[in-house]
């Protein structure tokens, strides 16, 4: 998983901590922090995402198939979400890569380059609060697919 900017709140970071250690169980994971933009807050939305994009394409390999969080992305249930992880590792890709971008949301490069957006919710959460989010409803999918009892329907 990719996130452009550091996760600043010390709650959050635990939680996000708790599910990579569990879902190490399950996969091999990655969680990658793309530094901000220096200079960021002077730059236009454009060319913030122009350089976000540059980072995050930076990133990924020709195997790799990148997957946005996006709000505009296709919704699923958490059943229905492992089963798309589950089709997305049955279909050779040598890494999945879920990226959660910044503020403003990904360049037209970044887009471009994308296999699939998916969206958590119709509402809006903070980038932070998405981290922790995504990160325990991948480890809910992957209980799903082994048929543990974390998930309840």
């Amino acid at each position: 998983m990719l996130v452009v900017g550091k996760t600043e709140e010390d709650f959050m970071n635990e939680g996000i901590d708790k599910y990579i250690s569990r879902l190490k169980h399950y996969i091999s994971f990655e969680f990658i922090t793309i530094p901000d933009v220096k200079g960021g807050s002077k730059l236009t939305t454009l060319k913030l995402k122009e350089e976000e994009g540059k980072l995050i394409l930076a990133k990924v390999t020709a195997g790799d198939q990148l997957i946005l969080l996006d709000e505009k992305g296709k919704d699923f249930s958490s059943r229905e979400f492992s089963g798309f992880i589950q089709k997305k590792m049955n279909s050779g890709a040598q890494a999945l890569i879920f990226v959660i971008g910044g503020a403003f949301g990904f360049s037209d490069e970044v887009y471009e380059k994308a296999k699939d957006q998916i969206s958590l919710s119709k509402m809006t959460f903070s980038h932070q609060m998405v981290r922790l989010f995504f990160t325990e409803q991948l480890y809910r999918a992957f209980t799903i697919l082994k048929g543990e009892k974390y998930h309840h329907d």
